[in-house]
C-alpha cells in the first residue's frame, strides 16, 4: 500500500486546543497503529509543539484524507493547514 505524509501546522496561539485534544488524538493514533507508520509533533523555537507530521500507509489518497478528517486534532480545529502528499522511502526504513 502507498505511503502518505500529513504535514499539519497549528493555528497561531492554539497550544491550549492542542493540549485539550491531545489525549483523544493519541488514543486515535494508537487505534490506527497499523495505518500510522511514523508520527510526532513539530517543535517551535522554544520547544513548544506547533504542528504534526504523520506518515500513514493507506490504500489511496482518499483513505489518507479520511484518516486525517477523523483525527481529534482536526475535529477540534487545531490545524491552520493540512497537506497530504504521496511519499516514497528512499533512505532509511519505516
Amino acid at each position: 500500500m502507498p505511503l502518505f505524509t500529513l504535514t499539519c501546522l497549528d493555528r497561531p496561539g492554539s497550544l491550549q486546543v492542542r493540549m485539550s485534544a491531545r489525549e483523544a488524538h493519541l488514543a486515535y493514533v494508537a487505534r490506527m497503529a497499523p495505518t500510522v507508520r511514523l508520527g510526532g509533533p513539530f517543535l517551535g523555537p522554544g520547544g513548544e509543539m506547533c504542528g504534526s507530521l504523520l506518515i500513514v500507509e493507506t490504500a489511496d489518497l482518499a483513505s489518507a484524507q479520511a484518516f486525517s478528517a477523523a483525527d481529534p486534532y482536526v475535529l477540534a480545529g487545531l490545524f491552520e493547514r493540512v497537506e497530504i502528499r504521496p511519499f516514497r522511502v528512499t533512505v532509511g526504513a519505516l
